[in-house]
């Protein structure tokens, strides 16, 4: 079953951060085999927080998403998050 990264975003503090973050996590997600299905565009809040972005990301499985979050590839990119983005970032399996 597939997998997939949830990322909903409640602050962005700095957006020239995020697009430093995002050209470093393209190629570490792209060595997963992953797929950018929802990377923002428009939006509605229904329910909750009202999220400026929200990224969904899929893998062939769970385990090769996972295998991508704890990449160093990866991590090198999340560390240029810190202090520029409040996010809830999630990893699930298709049901």
């Amino acid at each position: 079953m597939k997998g997939y990264w949830v990322c909903i975003y409640e602050k962005i503090i700095n957006p020239e951060k995020l697009k430093e973050y995002a050209l470093k996590a393209k190629p570490a997600v792209e060595k997963f085999s992953g797929k950018f299905i929802v990377r923002g565009g428009k939006n509605k809040t229904t329910e909750g927080i009202n999220s400026p972005r929200t990224v969904v990301v899929e893998f062939p499985d769970y385990n090769t998403a996972i295998e991508c979050y704890d990449s160093k590839e990866y991590q090198d990119a999340h560390e240029v998050l810190n202090g520029h983005v409040v996010r809830h970032h999630q990893i699930v399996e298709a049901s």
